[in-house]
């Protein structure tokens, strides 16, 4: 058994379960978060380096998943997430 967590882009997020369900995954806690995952404004200097970080809302999906979905998991958030943009999000496999 595996929890699949992953951090994706709101706006993504139906195309996600989408995707979700037709790899047969149903089962899904949803999160609203905020964090940062490299996107940057410039606006102010720091040591010699102008940056501002700022933290942007994103959703957190926990998935529970027997040891033969966690590909086909991971694989329908990656294909319907990703935009190939600078804070796409993550997805982690952690054992349960």
């Amino acid at each position: 058994m595996k929890l699949v967590v992953a951090i994706v882009r709101p706006e993504k997020l139906n195309e996600v379960l989408e995707a979700l369900y037709r790899a047969e995954v149903t089962g899904l806690t949803i999160s609203r978060v905020r964090g940062h995952g490299g996107e940057t404004e410039q606006v102010e200097t720091y040591r010699g380096t102008t940056v501002k970080v700022e933290l942007h809302d994103k959703v957190r999906l926990e998935i529970g998943v027997s040891d033969h979905f966690v590909e086909p998991t991971a694989r329908a958030i990656l294909s319907a997430g990703r935009t190939g943009e600078v804070g796409d999000g993550k997805i982690f496999v952690l054992p349960v």
